[in-house]
């Protein structure tokens, strides 16, 4: 399986697929990952979240790094686990979610709004941080942080992120991002998906 060092390396932009089917994920999965992302959140809130992870981990889950979005508890930690999926991301920082995941050896990318909440949150085993909502954090915001923060701590904006201010936010320091609607939406099809995908990441490279 993808290490998350591997799948950031590779790409890193995540998929955020909220309100996705499991009867359409692996149609979604192959192309996104068609389209050079390694990376592939589902949502906690959508239909039937566990099956689309357990879908897309059985699929994909030897070239990408597959896990949920919206993790509240660490009831939720375990059961995205059970499903096969390896990466937990969070709108909040509760240090009770960030435990469990690392002390079942998934990734963690917690959401934060501070420094306060992102120093406490990496001194807490985090992977990464997740700056949200992306749109209350522009890119001199991120600036600043990547002024205080080491550099091996990842930054990604998440929420408003697009083709369009992706090198904005670059120039100022973000690692990666997470991509939602800019990339999936209910109702989007395979091909939908596969051109979105395709100019994100052209988009990102040519920063």
């Amino acid at each position: 399986m993808a290490t998350f060092d591997e799948a950031f390396g590779a790409c890193p932009l995540i998929a955020i697929l909220r309100g996705v089917q499991p009867g359409e994920v692996v149609d979604i999965g192959a192309a996104l990952v068609d389209g050079g992302f390694t990376i592939i959140e589902v949502p906690l809130n959508s239909p039937e979240p566990l099956s689309s992870i357990e879908r897309l981990a059985g699929r994909f889950g030897d070239s990408a790094l597959i896990g949920a979005g919206t993790v509240m508890t660490p009831d939720d930690v375990i059961d995205v686990r059970d499903a096969g999926g390896e990466l937990i991301v969070m709108p909040h920082s509760d240090p009770a979610v960030i435990e469990e995941a690392k002390a079942e050896g998934l990734v963690c990318l917690p959401g934060v709004a501070t420094p306060t909440e992102g120093f406490a949150a990496v001194a807490r085993g985090a992977d990464g941080l997740k700056l949200f909502p992306g749109e209350a954090m522009p890119p001199k915001v991120v600036k600043a942080w990547r002024a205080v923060f080491p550099a091996t701590v990842k930054l990604l904006p998440v929420g408003g992120v697009s083709d369009e201010n992706m090198a904005a936010y670059r120039a100022a320091g973000a690692d990666g991002f997470g991509i939602g609607s800019a990339i999936y939406a209910p109702g989007y099809k395979a091909p939908d998906v596969a051109r979105r995908a395709k100019a994100l990441v052209a988009a990102f490279r040519d920063d």
